[in-house]
């Protein structure tokens, strides 16, 4: 299975101490310095703000999720890290060297979960702004969180501190529901259950494609295009 590091929108990147909370659990050892170290060495390349600031995105966390793994379960020097994960990059599953066989993607460490305080602590929200997300439809009304959640909890952060607050952005719900309901109308009308891997694959590219049509729309709408 392959990780791309395509980017996310600037909204979804974490800082290097969210990265660091979501590693530390399974990483004990993680440092920054250790994850400067992975940079260096080409394993891993965060992209940068203005400041200089590295910012990671989902694919990046999983990809550290992997050069960690090899390297602790596996003893996999980094030179051979690096040419696994080009054969990762390339599309490819490839066998660990040295190990039984055993393809990469059977060592990926399952996704876990977030309490709402765990959240709260990542990202630096107030307990009340996580409940008032949540009211607003914006985060789902769950006990746990997918790790994601806290990539879109900071983009609520960042939008409140310019006086976008959940409650403004209720309208975006309901036109994301909308669109959720035209793509699954689109994806049955093709005979195709959404339930299945393909309906979720189809509905994923339909959306990303609607994505670019609002980033054209307000884009324009500012003058830059």
């Amino acid at each position: 299975m392959a990780l791309p590091q395509a980017e996310q929108s600037s909204r979804e990147l974490l800082s290097i101490g969210q990265v660091l909370e979501l590693l530390r659990d399974d990483f004990s050892d993680l440092t920054p310095s250790k994850l400067r170290f992975l940079e260096e060495q080409g394993l891993v390349t965060p992209s940068r703000t203005k400041s200089g600031y590295r910012k990671f995105a989902q694919s990046h966390v999983e990809r550290l999720r992997m050069i960690l793994e090899l390297q602790r379960e596996h003893y996999l020097p980094l030179k051979v890290i690096a040419e696994v994960l080009e054969e990762v990059d390339a599309g490819r599953d490839p066998v660990i060297p040295g190990a039984a066989p055993r393809s990469v993607s059977s060592i990926l460490t399952p996704h876990r979960l977030l309490s709402g305080q765990e959240l709260c602590r990542i990202t630096g929200a107030s307990n009340r702004f996580l409940g008032e997300a949540v009211a607003a439809g914006l985060m789902p009304a769950v006990e746990v969180f997918p790790r994601e959640a806290a990539a879109q909890l900071t983009s609520l952060l960042h939008l409140a501190e310019q006086g976008i607050t959940p409650q403004h952005l209720r309208a975006l719900r309901v036109a994301a529901e909308r669109e959720a309901e035209l793509i699954a109308h689109a994806v049955a009308s093709r005979g195709i259950k959404t339930s299945t891997p393909q309906g979720l694959e189809d509905s994923l590219e339909l959306a990303a494609h609607l994505e670019t049509v609002r980033s054209g729309v307000l884009r324009r709408r500012f003058g830059a295009a």
